[in-house]
């Protein structure tokens, strides 16, 4: 049997597979729903305008601009909302 140690504790492998594939299946399911791409007013709804705004400054995410309309790629900023941000960069 294969163990991975963390600082707290040991865990089988198996048992933090098991962990990392629900977890990612709750994902996929809660994600399901979303567009592809959302308006800029849209992403501020959903993310937050100073999010967005931050997002879009620090070069992590990048408009996509179409005559009269600027989207977002939905899954980047799902990206960005669940990654820790260094609010000091």
């Amino acid at each position: 049997m294969v163990l991975l140690q963390f600082l707290d504790c040991m865990i089988s492998y198996e048992t933090f597979l098991n962990d990392v594939s629900a977890r990612i299946v709750k994902l996929l399911k809660s994600d399901k729903e979303d567009p592809e791409y959302v308006s800029q007013r849209k992403a501020f709804e959903m993310f937050g305008r100073r999010n967005v705004e931050r997002w879009r400054k620090q070069g992590k995410v990048i408009p996509c601009k179409r005559p009269g309309k600027v989207e977002y790629n939905t899954s980047e900023l799902r990206l960005l909302q669940r990654t820790i941000q260094d609010y000091f960069d």
